[in-house]
């Protein structure tokens, strides 16, 4: 069997395996709101806005994922694998822990960090387009919009919301949880920046005027200097 054959079967691999993953999240989150929406309450604006949000988020990696590009280069060994998969199942296992009795207020602002966190995800997901992967692999190198901020838009958006999520669980498991997804995130940055940056000879230009997770306060092109 040819490289290339063994490359297409592993992408078709791992598209089927992301494909049922989301596809059974995407599932339960769309039963979740069916039971907020038919519930002997009514839906708080907030509740609902934030299970949207996830909903589509969700559903659009799941589209992302089926018409991607194929990839130009991927991580070399098991390692990255293994970072990516722990670092995207770490964020639904915070939503399994146990849920908190928290004040109101608390409770209302995890729920807008939670609607910020996928609305801006849904928003940078769409940005990067037919380009997205869960592992460290290179389709096409993506530096305006939201990139052209911060190196890694998605996974802040995300720990966004993953943090909201956290304040809805409030305890010493869940907390921790987001310490060690957030390290695994962290892990994925670098293994995706080696490929990137052997893939594409112009991403140390584009690395070394663009932060990496934190924006700048003043981004060059908000003073008109870029």
């Amino acid at each position: 069997m040819d490289s290339e054959r063994v490359k297409y079967l592993a992408d078709f691999a791992g598209r089927a395996t992301l494909v049922a993953y989301f596809g059974f999240f995407t599932t339960m989150k769309a039963i979740e709101l069916f039971h907020i929406l038919n519930g002997p309450e009514s839906p708080r604006f907030l509740d609902l806005a934030a299970n949207l949000a996830s909903l589509a988020f969700v559903m659009l990696v799941v589209g992302m994922t089926i018409v991607r590009f194929k990839p130009l280069r991927s991580a070399e060994g098991i390692e990255p694998r293994i970072t990516a998969l722990v670092g995207t199942g770490l964020s639904v296992g915070i939503a399994a822990t146990p849920q908190a009795e928290i004040a109101v207020g608390l409770h209302l602002t995890a729920l807008v960090l939670i609607a910020i966190g996928w609305v801006l995800s849904v928003y940078v997901l769409l940005w990067l387009g037919r380009a997205f992967s869960i592992m460290a692999q290179a389709r096409k190198l993506v530096t305006s919009g939201p990139y052209a901020i911060v190196r890694h838009p998605l996974y802040l958006c995300e720990e966004v919301a993953v943090i909201g999520i956290a304040l809805t669980h409030l305890s010493i498991e869940a907390v921790l949880l987001v310490a060690v997804q957030w390290l695994f995130q962290l892990r994925r940055m670098t293994n995706e920046e080696k490929v990137l940056r052997a893939a594409f000879p112009e991403y140390d230009d584009y690395a070394k005027r663009t932060p990496k997770v934190i924006p700048r306060l003043f981004p060059k092109f908000i003073l008109g200097h870029a």
